[in-house]
């Protein structure tokens, strides 16, 4: 489904005399269809700008991307992408939001706002549709990030850290709320977070970032049954032992202290 091979990035510098700064080191996986894939790490190890060039939002400067044999040389429908800070026009009520990406290809209004109101339904938001970002929680903000994204239909969900500005109850909330919708739609996701339980929890795969350049460190299975039972599986003897295997490979490959 998705084939990643010696993806390379490298940004230049910040100030005169400054050191470009290589951020990715060719980074090779495969993801196949369907699957859900979690990239775990720290702060500046790469993952987000993994995702923006699955996306096509910037080059790489060497390797390449491919999605069912095709090439990624930029953004595409194939794709959609679920932002951290959720990316909602305030302008725009929650209708108004989720619509927006199918608007832009020119789909007439009444096909899009069906649509669009059967993802309103999905991610229980149903009663909100006119309601303005400002006006409701941090956590329905990123249920109409999800729906908008969702509403494409897209072969892949690409998802940075959607979960880390909500609380820990509406975290684990959504997660469930994510795996229900995934399960029934079967959209391949890779989502990156920087919790080892949220990676744990969801993912098929935890693809472990290590640093500094950005490299893979490991990949494990979870090999964790579906559907997932938030109480069985973390006290599952499964889930402790991925946790020391998680974190381990953290350690081993974690970047220095700075001075």
């Amino acid at each position: 489904m998705l084939e990643i091979t010696g993806l390379t990035k490298t940004y230049d510098g910040a100030g005169r005399d400054a050191r470009p700064v290589n951020v990715l080191d060719a980074i090779s996986f495969g993801v196949p269809k369907n699957q859900f894939v979690c990239v775990l790490g720290g702060s500046g190890y790469g993952k987000t700008t993994l995702l923006k060039i699955i996306a096509g939002l910037i080059a790489p400067d060497a390797g390449r991307i491919e999605i069912e044999g095709k090439p990624v040389k930029g953004p595409g429908a194939d794709r959609s992408m679920v932002f951290q800070n959720y990316g909602l026009l305030p302008w725009r009520n929650v209708l108004g939001n989720i619509e927006f990406g199918l608007e832009i290809r020119g789909m007439g209004r009444a096909r899009r706002r069906a649509i669009c109101r059967e993802y309103i339904d999905r991610v229980g938001l149903a009663g909100f549709e006119s309601h303005y970002p400002h006006q409701i929680s941090g956590g329905m903000q990123q249920r109409v990030g999800l729906a908008r994204a969702l509403s494409k239909d897209p072969k892949i969900l690409l998802m940075d850290e959607p979960f880390a500005a909500v609380d820990m109850q509406t975290r684990e909330r959504l997660q469930d709320e994510l795996l229900g919708i995934w399960s029934s739609m079967k959209t391949t996701v890779l989502f990156v977070t920087h919790s080892i339980e949220e990676a744990i929890y969801l993912g098929d795969r935890v693809i472990v970032m290590g640093s500094r350049p950005g490299r893979i460190a490991a990949d494990i299975a979870t090999g964790l049954p579906r559907p997932r039972v938030d109480s069985e599986v973390k006290s599952s003897a499964r889930y402790t032992e991925l946790q020391g295997l998680v974190r381990a490979a953290l350690k081993q490959h974690q970047a220095p202290l700075a001075a």
